[in-house]
């Protein structure tokens, strides 16, 4: 059985504002690491006559936030080391498009920072070429956790987010500039739903999975099974009430309601990136539909002509991504 519990709600609502924040860079998988000047955010007495990756983002006029990144994070040294690495390093843009900017990195502890930093860092040198086309290769970061690269006729992208200069070589590695900041994923999806706000989803698979009639392992799959979820707004769901004339979650019938959320999931991983026009199919069974011409929107059958408008992409958790979507998808 499937239950928030008070407390979990409360740790993770306390957690959310660290785990938004997350900014990261381009930085090595250190071993050890050297001391750096703590009253400066630049890196002093480079070597002009090598081409490290700390070379290219102090050199980089678009680096500056990453350069400072680096220097809380007491990681220059690093990525002066032989390595090789592959960076995956966002540029001021990159960190904007991402919500992060030189406040946001002033707040962080040097810890939280390195980790942060790492998880945008591979051991090993991979260049655009050696990205694997088709499905999403999962590949482990040097802080441990993963990312997954995919390439296609569009480029190269990690976790959906597309690489928008690629191959910048280094003296120890490889950098690839990304178009926005990747963010680890703080927990599975259901515990993603719960940090972010996303109440009336939480409270509709509660109900599905507890009610006389529901499914006891919704909830369950959800968290454990590698799915994507296009996830509905609390605003879609008042929608969905006022259109079916009724005031609250718990008034929907439960086959109904059960039907509804099972239409809103994918098997597998499907980042932004894999998305094309046409027919989606669901878990469930029964197709939505995609188009990409004009932002990105998915229609289920029985919506009409009232698309939902695909809001954010490719929220990460531990079993699979989360996209939000501003309208309940019918089937």
């Amino acid at each position: 059985m499937f239950r928030i519990k008070r407390k979990f709600i409360n740790d993770m609502k306390r957690k959310r504002n660290l785990k938004s924040m997350v900014l990261l860079a381009a930085v090595a998988a250190g071993i050890t690491f050297s001391s750096c000047n703590k009253d400066t955010d630049t890196i002093p007495d480079l070597d002009t006559t090598t081409n490290t990756i700390t070379d290219i983002v102090v050199a980089g006029e678009d680096f500056s936030i990453l350069e400072s990144a680096v220097v809380k994070a007491d990681l220059q040294g690093t990525l002066r080391g032989t390595g090789p690495f592959t960076v995956f390093a966002p540029d001021n843009d990159a960190f904007a498009a991402a919500g992060i900017s030189a406040s946001t990195i002033n707040s962080l502890s040097a810890s939280d920072l390195e980790s942060l930093l790492l998880y945008h860092t591979l051991n090993g040198e991979v260049k655009a070429a050696d990205v694997p086309a088709g499905p999403n290769a999962k590949v482990v970061t040097a802080n441990g956790d993963s990312v997954f690269v995919t390439s296609n006729t569009n480029g190269v992208f990690v976790n959906g987010i597309k690489v928008k200069t690629a191959d910048v070589d280094a003296d120890n590695g490889v950098v690839h500039v990304l178009s926005k900041a990747l963010t680890p994923a703080s927990g599975n999806t259901v515990e993603t739903a719960v940090a972010s706000g996303l109440d009336s989803l939480v409270k509709a698979v509660t109900t599905a999975t507890n009610a006389t009639g529901g499914d006891p392992t919704l909830a369950s799959t959800l968290s454990t099974a590698t799915l994507t979820v296009f996830a509905p707004t609390n605003a879609a769901f008042t929608q969905l009430l006022t259109d079916l004339s009724l005031t609250d979650i718990n008034d929907i019938p439960i086959q109904t309601l059960l039907d509804v959320l099972q239409y809103h999931v994918v098997p597998g991983r499907a980042f932004s990136s894999d998305l094309t026009n046409g027919p989606l199919g669901m878990l469930a069974g029964g197709n939505t539909t995609i188009d990409l011409s004009n932002g990105a929107t998915i229609t289920g059958t029985n919506n009409g002509t009232n698309s939902s408008t695909i809001t954010a992409t490719d929220i990460m958790t531990t079993n699979g991504v989360v996209h939000l979507i501003d309208r309940v998808l019918l089937p």
